[in-house]
Formats: C-alpha cells, structure tokens, sequence
C-alpha cells in the first residue's frame, strides 16, 4: 500500500458503497469517496491508494446533493470525529441510502433481490439516541473521541448521538491517560461512569457498576462494561419483532444464539409457556449472569456460557446444551456474521424457522447466501436505521424451510 495524502482530484461521485463511501472512477481506478453523496461533485484528497482502488475523502462540494444538509454532529467530519460518517446527510435520504446499500450486498453476496428502505427505530429522531459511549484518555489527561481510523483523539465531546449533557462534567480528576472509559445513561436516568483498560483493573469514578435497563416490563442489572443496545429504543422495537416472527407456541423449543444477556430469550420464554424450553448460548459470563437474574422467574429458559459454535458442535445427547434441535433458532452474531460453521449446523439440525440478525451488511448477505444455499427461503426482511447519523444498519430476516 502506498499513501499520497497531496493527490487532490475532482470527482462525480456515483452509488453509495458498503461502509458510509460513495464510488466515484479516476483513469480506470474506483475511488472510495468519503462524506460525499451520489450524484455529486467533489474535490477530493485521496487517502490510501491500493492499486486498482484508492479511498479519499471530499474537501470541496462543488455541486452537492439536494439531500446534502448542514451536518448535525458538531464534532464529525473529514477533520474531525469519526462518530458521525453520514451527519450531513438528511435523515429520511439517508435511511433509503442505507436501504440501497443492504439490496446491492444482499443481490451480490447472498444472491437474494430485494427492495427496500432503513426504517426508524423508536421516535423519528436522528440525534440524542445514544445512551451508551465509549471515550479513550489521552495523554493531556483528557477523554475524547477517535478521528476516523487514527489514534488521534478529538477532545469536543458534544456528539450529535448523545443526549444534551450525557457527558457533561466528567470527573477529571479521576480519569488517567489510556483509560477507556465507558459511559452509560440507565433506565433509571442516572449516569454511570467505569474505567478500565488492558491490564488495568476496573474502576467505577461515578454512580455504579451495573446499570438498570428495562424491556417489555422486565429489568436487567447489567454491568456498564457489557453489551446492551446502544438505541434507546433498540432492544423493545426488536422484542416486538421477535415476538411475531417467532411463531412459537407452548411446549416449543428456541434456541438463541449470541443471546446476549437474554432480552430475546424472555420473549421467547414467554411464548413457549412453561412445558417449553429455551436455550440462550453467549461466551459473555457477566451477559449470562445478568440474564439468569433477570430471567429467575422463568424456569423454562436455559443460559449458557459458552462459544455458540461448540455448543452446536456438541453431540447430541446428555452433555449437549442445545439438544437435538429447535423448532425456531436466534441468532444475534458479531459484526463478521455467523458464517458457513454456524449456519451448516443450523441446517444439519433441521432447524424450521430461523431469524437471522445482522449489524454489517456485507455479513448478513453473505449469511443470508448461505441459508439460501441450504434450501431456507427468505419469508421476511427488514432494515433498522439504529444508528443514524452513521451508515451503520440492523438487519432482520425470517428464513423458513419446509
């Protein structure tokens, strides 16, 4: 890889891509344009070049787009934070943006058409939905966030996610360089405040260690460090979700895999009844421990600890947490997707009904390619923008096979 940060050229800009860039073409090159909008026209500094294809970002719109909008991040932008790669883009564009993104990687990896848009996430607001962040410290003593894909630090820290003064007034005086430090606003409305890093003991320097989220009725006591959904509207508008698609009924069996801390494993609990059985599966111990608290009460739900691909790898039988089957199987997987181990085993397992969710796109395709290729026909899809301002998505799919 060679860089050349003095390259500028000018540039129309075509469809968006997968990861927030529009594609625009120089001498027989695709160039990756960074805050840009199709259909424009762009100064631009190139900023890697990898041969075939370079990636640059727009230092001039020339002729910009008529969704192009004043940016609702303060803090983001080519100089600034990498938090908010899409602010200045109008909200409702950008989620058909987003729409057009996920169609182009399910038709090109997953071999599947179809046609559709971002839908929103709770209220139609694209700031102030944030309730959870992560900051660094750096060696002025101050916490910030990342410029994009750099180690520099930005010390602003009015993100256009955040809701007016989450981040206010952080105790200073407590904070050390290299810290991360992970902010969370809980249910209850008050803000906690942990730190840590690698090899660094934990320490809470406001409220506590675990916060209170709530869904559908039900409370979780959930470490600050832990995974939750970062849209304060994410983890009911899924459970709704989850709870008609599922399909199940009393005495069924679910599994739900990368569960998490068991928010989708109550909604599933629920709707087999008590002469059902629900098997939860994540390598997260304080996501489980926090789950088998929330979930005491429901006997008929199972967590486990363990990596969801050695649970399916287990024979069936005594030692096998899963059992032979399931008549519907979750699956919530990290960023890289579940991939073809994972989902060759649903498969093998006869596994009816299945609800796959994604949060990158290219994955979930990819995923989705490999359902199909197993016979699964893709009954439902939709989009979530749970992440506006970004072009990050969450991606839902109901895959049956008869």
């Amino acid at each position: 890889m060679s860089t050349d940060t003095c390259t500028e050229l000018t540039l129309e800009t075509g469809a968006a891509a997968n990861g927030g860039s529009c594609i625009a073409r120089h001498d027989g090159r695709v160039v990756f344009v960074r805050y840009s909008l199709p259909g424009e026209k762009v100064r631009v500094r190139v900023t890697d070049q990898r041969g075939s294809y370079w990636h640059a970002d727009v230092v001039e719109v020339l002729q910009p787009s008529a969704d192009r909008i004043d940016p609702l991040c303060p803090i983001a932008g080519v100089d600034g934070a990498g938090c908010c790669d899409q602010a200045f883009v109008e909200p409702a564009a950008l989620r058909t943006i987003k729409g057009q993104v996920v169609a182009n990687q399910l038709e090109r990896l997953g071999g599947f058409q179809w046609d559709g848009r971002a839908e929103a996430v709770g209220t139609d607001t694209a700031i102030g939905w944030r309730t959870r962040v992560r900051l660094e410290v750096g060696a002025d003593g101050r916490p910030g966030f990342h410029r994009y894909h750099s180690a520099e630090l930005v010390t602003d820290l009015r993100c256009g996610q955040l809701p007016d003064g989450m981040l206010d007034e952080l105790p200073a005086d407590r904070l050390r360089t290299g810290d991360q430090v992970h902010v969370v606003l809980d249910d209850d409305g008050v803000r906690h405040v942990v730190c840590g890093g690698q090899h660094r003991r934990t320490r809470v320097v406001e409220g506590e260690y675990h916060g209170i989220q709530r869904v559908a009725g039900r409370e979780w006591s959930l470490p600050v460090t832990a995974f939750w959904q970062a849209h304060r509207d994410a983890a009911s508008t899924y459970g709704e979700l989850v709870a008609g698609w599922a399909g199940l009924a009393d005495g069924m069996t679910a599994w739900d895999l990368y569960g998490g801390a068991g928010v989708f494993a109550a909604t599933l609990g629920a709707a087999v009844g008590d002469s059902g059985r629900v098997i939860s599966v994540d390598t997260s111990r304080d996501a489980t421990r926090a789950g088998r608290a929330a979930l005491a009460d429901m006997p008929q739900v199972r967590l486990v600890t363990e990596s969801v691909r050695r649970a399916l790898s287990a024979p069936a039988g005594q030692d096998s947490a899963l059992g032979d089957s399931a008549d519907v199987a979750l699956l919530d997987p990290p960023r890289a997707g579940a991939g073809r181990e994972v989902i060759d085993r649903i498969a093998a397992a006869g596994v009816p009904r299945v609800i796959h969710i994604g949060c990158e796109a290219a994955a979930f395709a990819r995923d989705i390619g490999l359902y199909r290729g197993h016979g699964y026909t893709v009954e439902q899809l939709r989009v979530f923008d749970a992440f506006p301002l970004t072009h990050h998505v969450e991606c839902f799919a109901l895959l049956t096979k008869g």
